[in-house]
């Protein structure tokens, strides 16, 4: 995950700086227990979001799940692609995109 990050620009990880990222091995289970097919989860308020009046919040954070990414690819060098598109989609949202946004800039 850190080698992930760090092929990022400067600048996106400069936005990184305003999030907490984590890792867990899956994602919460649905309403028939199974697990989510989740690659990452952000949670928080977007920057678009937020006014004069938003002070003394935790910070965002960015989950990142192994197990369905690890699932969904087959060779290390793509498994490091698909984390970077997930950590950039989660900032997107971050960032204040929804999924169209974020469809539109290829982060899908």
């Amino acid at each position: 995950m850190e080698r992930v990050i760090t092929t990022l620009s400067p600048e996106v990880r400069d936005l990184l700086d305003q999030v907490v990222v984590v890792v867990q091995e899956e994602p919460p289970l649905d309403a028939r227990g199974d697990h989510e097919d989740l690659f990452g989860l952000y949670q928080g308020v977007p920057i678009t979001e937020r006014g004069s009046g938003y002070t003394l919040a935790l910070p965002d954070q960015i989950t990142i799940f192994m197990g369905p990414l690890e699932r969904a690819c087959e060779t290390r060098s793509e498994l490091d692609e698909q984390i970077r598109i997930t950590v950039l989609h989660e900032l997107g949202h971050h960032l204040g995109y929804d999924e169209d946004g974020l469809d539109a800039l290829g982060l899908t």
